[in-house]
């Protein structure tokens, strides 16, 4: 039975919404605070926001007596992360007028912006739909941004399959018209309440994540996700899916029953028609008998594991009326990006570049933002987002291909991507500090610095381009997917992090907490110790996270 006793008070707010609405309306004409009322903070999620403040001024504005600095974070509904030229101007501009002018490139192939005011939030979005973007359903307790595998040249059955991507993400979609209404004026029509057969007025007892893979390459880590949808291709042509359930990479410090988890493989599905019937089944039971008491044990992977897999790979057959076939056979053998230029099977142009942290902005280093916008207005090139950060510059054709290097080369994103380390262009960090509220340490401001210090420890070593996969993240949420890095670094307070070690190479296995709670200096030498050890001990071809776990280093 579903565990609905003693419900969460973000299931009372939910329920009195009247279809996300609450009093977000009302709560924008008030001048007085920076900020939304407490419950339609957890209402702005499903629109797509977060209310945040900036850390690093609170203690400053409270000494003189102000209220926090609050601002609010968009994250836009970009189904496998594709952005035409012209919306990436528009992007740009928006990011310009209305909030930091950063543009954050996130793990789930979309963008966020950070530090919008209040006042700004109705423009923003506005400005976005003139360019034909939303932010509908990219945050709160519904399915959020379906991600894909990025690169055409994956398949040349890859347009086929990412266009699953935005026929999940469409079908998935709350049906209240409460986005259309507070943000775009649409008019309200009296007395008439929208139905919802998926989402009810409860919607689902927590977040939801969707990730399509195209083997060999697991680029979006397709096993960290409620749903994982891994494309059987023979000869170019899509035969159907392996369906995975129950993935999840969100834990708790110090207590196990909130956990990592890899997504179960359940069986294949063939056709379109069965394929969204067996999504649409699961979303259905995780809404059912999902844990809506607690929200730390409420996303599927804690119902799968409560009632098994196998009565929960029944309960989807007998909702979309389709039985499984037998899981078809498939091999993983890579994980990353395909950096640079390369060309795929209709001839046509892909130049991935490298983002630091999936920032994009102009420093004194590098006039990314800049570079960026000069290619989108010639609209010759569309806009591509990895699972990594990263952005591919997409779908040239070979006459204008000189046109990009060019630009590419005079602002240096050439030399930048080519001469960065493959530690580098391996590791991931999330936002953290200064503006999310979950962060207890640094992580995309910090990162690039620590992994300065651990280029340096790979020189020493004889390992100066070694390929490792690291990221860090500010807290044990995991949006940066540590738990699924050869090593992986998670905030526990201030300047502190839990070491792991023992992932893999194609994001099948978790890894392992090695050391808790240990600063700079303590994982610079434990991690010579390690980089020693595994320059002379390592076999032919061994990686580091299985020479972590043949070493015994994790268990």
């Amino acid at each position: 039975m579903p565990e609905n006793n003693g419900l969460s008070s973000a299931e009372r707010i939910k329920q009195q919404s009247r279809g996300l609405r609450g009093t977000i309306g009302s709560g924008l004409q008030n001048e007085v605070t920076g900020a939304l009322a407490e419950d339609d903070q957890a209402l702005l999620k499903f629109h797509g926001m977060y209310q945040q403040d900036d850390r690093d001024r609170r203690e400053e504005r409270a000494v003189k007596k102000l209220e926090r600095l609050y601002s609010f974070m968009i994250r836009l509904r970009l189904p496998g992360g594709f952005l035409r030229p012209d919306q990436w101007v528009a992007l740009h501009h928006v990011a310009g007028v209305h909030s930091t002018g950063v543009i954050k490139i996130t793990t789930r192939q979309t963008i966020q912006l950070h530090g919008i005011i209040k006042s700004a939030i109705k423009p923003t979005i506005k400005a976005f739909a003139e360019a034909s973007l939303d932010s509908i359903a990219t945050c709160g307790d519904v399915n959020r941004n379906v991600i894909c595998s990025a690169h055409p040249l994956q398949s040349p059955a890859h347009a086929v399959i990412h266009a699953y991507a935005a026929k999940i993400s469409e079908m998935m979609k709350p049906k209240t018209r409460a986005y259309y209404e507070i943000w775009l004026d649409e008019e309200l029509v009296s007395g008439q309440q929208e139905e919802d057969p998926l989402y009810q007025d409860r919607y689902l007892p927590r977040k939801f994540k969707i990730a399509i893979a195209i083997p060999p390459n697991n680029d979006i880590d397709v096993f960290g996700n409620d749903i994982g949808l891994i494309a059987i291709v023979e000869n170019g042509i899509l035969q159907g899916f392996n369906v995975a359930v129950g993935g999840g990479l969100s834990s708790t410090h110090g207590n196990p029953a909130n956990y990592a988890r890899l997504a179960t493989e359940i069986g294949f599905v063939s056709g379109e028609e069965n394929l969204l019937k067996v999504v649409y089944a699961i979303a259905e039971i995780q809404r059912d008998f999902g844990n809506r008491s607690d929200r730390k044990t409420a996303r599927l992977k804690y119902t799968i594991d409560r009632h098994g897999i196998g009565w929960f790979k029944e309960e989807i057959e007998r909702r979309s009326d389709y039985l499984f076939n037998k899981a078809r056979s498939y091999q993983f053998t890579e994980r990353q990006d395909y950096y640079g230029w390369r060309q795929n099977h209709s001839g046509l142009w892909f130049y991935t570049l490298f983002v630091e942290c999936g920032r994009v902005l102009d420093d004194h280093q590098l006039a990314l933002k800049t570079a960026l916008l000069e290619i989108a207005q010639t609209g010759k090139a569309n806009f591509r987002f990895t699972g990594n950060q990263n952005l591919i510059l997409a779908d040239i054709p070979a006459r204008d291909k000189q046109t990009i290097d060019d630009i590419l080369r005079r602002f240096g994103l050439l030399s930048h991507t080519e001469n960065s380390s493959a530690l580098r262009k391996n590791s991931m960090a999330c936002v953290a500090l200064n503006t999310c509220p979950l962060a207890l340490a640094e992580a995309q401001r910090y990162f690039p610095s620590l992994l300065g210090e651990i280029e340096r420890l790979l020189e020493k070593h004889g390992l100066a381009g070694l390929d490792i996969i690291m990221r860090m993240t500010g807290c044990p949420n995991g949006c940066a997917r540590p738990n699924l890095a050869e090593i992986g670094f998670v905030g526990t307070s201030y300047g502190r992090y839990n070491l792991h070690l023992g992932g893999d190479l194609t994001g099948t296995r978790l890894n392992r907490v090695y050391l808790e709670n240990i600063d700079e200096p303590a994982i610079l030498l434990a991690l010579d110790r390690l980089l020693g050890h595994y320059a002379s001990e390592r076999l032919a071809g061994e990686r580091i996270g299985d020479f972590s776990l043949r070493k015994e280093y994790v268990s």
